[in-house]
């Protein structure tokens, strides 16, 4: 059995909670497995796993979008807490003996890896925007031209890449391999059903959503924003996991921002899906345009009442259309992970 260092990107929650998942699996095979992170994926994982704080970069977002200067000088002047980082992540990849590396996007765990000589292994969604053929909106070419630069940077020279995807795409090279979404073990607890309402989720705020959401003849349940309770056809709830699950189960579709996390649980769910992305974010311009593509929802760029009302007009055609969806469990990215480690620590 191997001694694994595993790096996960701290910024949002998609990062750690299919980590959390892929852990469980690796200890569950033997493996003794350490921990590096940073800000979320910190405070969720502590408490099940031997977990070790670094540095960790991070979005700045204003006016719900993301403040690119304000992100670069956050993140560049932070440099030398990523150095120091560094060291102690070689230190204890030294401690522990560490046969391999797997990395979520973080980047410090794997230029460690390659310093010491230790195989890496990287699982993400973020390079199958850049290892595979998958296209995108031309309109948005120079966005995407920065993210796909900023990803090679992350996790550059790993020995392995598998990427996660809810479509098919052709991999460019052997070392790149597409398996299907990870699904948090509690999703497959609920068996879905189509209720009355759209489940809304929407991240930093947005305080003029409910102004737009009253003007549309339809029942929304509201996460994400700092209310709670009701406003005509608008309820706001708090933020529990357990009852935000329920809700995703039971509704009849999602309004949200394009993470990729909770749109392959939706998906999974066989819930369309209304994308609205979070505005100067590739990655959720990509996820958004290729969910449209399939025919599970609908892509936008901006929140306006008609293009709701279009959606929930189009609800059963969607819902058609995600019967054909192959809904999967996580045995296939474990397995193709457990074959990936026999190869690379022989």
């Amino acid at each position: 059995m191997a001694n694994i260092l595993y790096g996960i990107n701290g910024e949002g929650s998609g990062h750690w909670t299919r980590s959390k998942e892929v852990i469980t699996h690796l200890q569950e095979s033997g493996h003794n497995v350490v921990v590096v992170t940073s800000g979320r994926a910190l405070t969720g994982l502590h408490n099940h796993f031997h977990v070790e704080e670094i540095f960790g970069f991070k979005f700045k977002f204003k006016g719900g979008q993301v403040d690119n200067l304000a992100t670069f000088f956050e993140n560049t002047s932070s440099l030398n807490k990523g150095g120091r980082s560094l060291k102690k992540t070689l230190k204890l990849i030294g401690e522990t003996k560490t046969d391999l590396v797997i990395t979520d996007f973080e980047p410090i765990s794997c230029l460690a890896g390659r310093m010491k000589g230790v195989p890496v292994i990287s699982i993400d969604n973020q390079h199958f925007i850049t290892m595979t053929n998958a296209d995108y909106p031309r309109r948005f070419v120079s966005q995407a031209s920065i993210t796909k630069a900023a990803i090679k940077m992350m996790t550059q020279g790993a020995d392995q890449y598998v990427t996660l995807s809810f479509f098919d795409a052709e991999p460019k090279n052997k070392s790149v391999h597409i398996v299907p979404p990870v699904v948090r073990r509690e999703v497959f607890r609920f068996e879905p059903t189509v209720g009355d309402y759209i489940l809304v989720y929407v991240s930093h705020g947005h305080r003029a959503i409910a102004e737009v959401l009253k003007n549309i003849d339809f029942k929304f349940i509201v996460y994400g924003t700092t209310k709670e309770g009701c406003d005509g056809n608008v309820e706001f709830r708090k933020f529990d996991p357990n009852r935000f699950l329920e809700d995703l189960a039971g509704s009849a579709g999602v309004l949200a921002t394009a993470g990729f996390s909770l749109i392959s649980e939706a998906l999974f769910l066989g819930k369309p899906y209304l994308a609205w992305p979070v505005k100067n974010l590739f990655e959720q311009v990509f996820n958004a345009y290729h969910l449209e593509r399939l025919g599970y929802g609908k892509f936008i760029s901006e929140l306006e009442t008609e293009k709701i009302e279009s959606f929930i007009f189009n609800l059963a055609r969607y819902h058609q259309n995600l019967s054909g969806y192959h809904r999967q469990d996580n045995n296939q990215l474990f397995a193709k992970l457990d074959e990936l480690i026999k190869t690379v620590t022989l």
